[in-house]
This record gives C-alpha cells, sequence and structure tokens, in this order.
C-alpha cells in the first residue's frame, strides 16, 4: 500500500533551529511539512473531534478561487452537516485511517488513497468509527454555474484505480492520474496527482492563469516558483497564484508525486 505524509502535529523542541524553508511572497507560498504544528490547528464547526490545519484560503491579490484544508478526525468524531456553503464543491482524499463517508444516502469505507468527487449541494457526512485518527485533504472551490450545464455527479474511487497519462514526448517519465475527464466541461476545477520519476521535470516554465495548491506527497524535487528555485519533499504544501512560472526536476532515487489542484474550464470573469 502506497504510504502519504502526515502532519508531525506536536512541538519541536526548544534546540531547534529554523530552517527558513517557510515563504510567502506575492506569487507564492511554501508552506513546509515541520510548520503543521498543533498550535496551528483550527476547530470547524459542524465537526466534533476534528481538528484542520488551513493551508490555502481565497486572499484578494493572491490565489482567489479555493481553500484547501488538511483534516484530522479521532476515533468517534466526524460530521452530520460537514459543508456550510451549499454552493462549494469539493474533493476528499484520504491519506490516513478508514473513515466511512455517506453521500446521497450511499455509504463508502475509504482507506488511504481513497478519492471522493462532491458537488455543489451534495448531501454527505464523514464519521470516523475506527480506533485510529483519520486524516484527508479537504479541497473547496464555489461551483460557477453555467447555463444549460448540469453539475457533475458525486464519485468515489481511489489513487490506484486511475492510471496515470504520461505526457507527450517524456518516455512516461511526467505522467498524471487524472481522476475527471478533460473535456467534460462541467468540471471547474481538477484536482490530480502527478508523477515523475527520478530525474523527471517540467523542462519549461509553465505560466498560465490556473491557481495551483501542490501537497508533495512523496520524494523531493527542486522546485521552481516564480524566480527561486526551492527545495521540496514529501508534507510540504505550495501555493501558487495565477500566473506564477514554475517548474520541477525530481530529486533522489524515489518517485516524485503531488496532489495538484487548478482552476479550470470557465470564462474569465469581467466584473
Amino acid at each position: 500500500m502506497t504510504s502519504y505524509p502526515d502532519t508531525p502535529g506536536g512541538l519541536p523542541p526548544q534546540s531547534t533551529q529554523h530552517t527558513g524553508r517557510a515563504v510567502f511572497k506575492t506569487a507564492y507560498a511554501v508552506i513546509p511539512k515541520g510548520v503543521m504544528r498543533d498550535i496551528v490547528t483550527s476547530n470547524l464547526p459542524g465537526w466534533t473531534g476534528t481538528r484542520s490545519w488551513i493551508l490555502a484560503r481565497p486572499l484578494s491579490g493572491f490565489a482567489e478561487t479555493f481553500s484547501y484544508y488538511v483534516v484530522e478526525v479521532a476515533p468517534g468524531g466526524g460530521s452530520t452537516s460537514p459543508e456550510p456553503d451549499p454552493t462549494a464543491g469539493a474533493v476528499v482524499f484520504v491519506t490516513a485511517g478508514s473513515p466511512t463517508l455517506t453521500v446521497n444516502g450511499a455509504a463508502h469505507s475509504l482507506e488511504p488513497g481513497s478519492y471522493v468527487y462532491l458537488p455543489p449541494e451534495a448531501a454527505w457526512q464523514l464519521e470516523n468509527t475506527a480506533t485510529s485518527p483519520a486524516t484527508f485533504h479537504w479541497i473547496r472551490k464555489a461551483y460557477e454555474t453555467v447555463e444549460g450545464i448540469e453539475a457533475p455527479s458525486a464519485f468515489v474511487t481511489h489513487d490506484r484505480d486511475v492510471a496515470a497519462q504520461a505526457m507527450p514526448d517524456t518516455d512516461g517519465v511526467w505522467a498524471t492520474q487524472r481522476f475527471v475527464d478533460p473535456d467534460d466541461v462541467s468540471h471547474d476545477f481538477h484536482v490530480n496527482i502527478v508523477n515523475f520519476a527520478p530525474g523527471g521535470r517540467i523542462p519549461f516554465e509553465e505560466t498560465h492563469v490556473m491557481e495551483h495548491g501542490i501537497f508533495i506527497l512523496e520524494g523531493q524535487a527542486s522546485y521552481l516558483l516564480n524566480e527561486d528555485w526551492v527545495e521540496v519533499e514529501a508534507g510540504d504544501f505550495l501555493w501558487l497564484r495565477a500566473f506564477c512560472p514554475q517548474a520541477c526536476v525530481a530529486r533522489g532515487d524515489r518517485p516524485f508525486r503531488y496532489l495538484l489542484y487548478k482552476d479550470v474550464n470557465r470564462h474569465a470573469k469581467l466584473r
């Protein structure tokens, strides 16, 4: 079974030296795993036995379309009314434990690697009946309705059941697991898993309108963010505003993989 990184919690000892890896700039932010500690968690209304690390939320002048939570649910915890915004679409990606998610009356036993899409106004709830904590990533976006296009339906799948598709002219060293059809314009955002073999790279500076939330699931890399090359590893989170140039080179001897949010398939708002 694939192992996914967890938040460290706790506090480092007083002898710890600052690494300087946490960065917030006008074009991007780096939130390394070492700063995701107990004292920066938030409780969520409507949830019991639950705490969350809120890694991204809409900020004027920065990334404006999404929020990104890492949520930890203790045994016996959960929610029967998890989503306060009926316009929100969401993806839930489980990284630890075995919570039960019920959507539109159907119960699903989740495990690390489980992926759930939840459309706006979905009737869902989540509980942790196991004896160990459950951790999931919860990515939320206000759904942009389009006349004549119905919102997508909820679905549940798993990381292992979605084949990675090689990017053109890469001999498979760069491949993407796409959980929805890119041509399905009912979806106004995608959450994919991007995979690089050791030494694989994005060989140009991607510069585009899509905002990104990137959580590193495995491995390490040198990542270009605007003008800066930064070293990232499993458990780190990157937050990119629109048009921030980016590229990467996978380092080490194991694959480099990350969970990627991007907003897609809608006209640019003019007012």
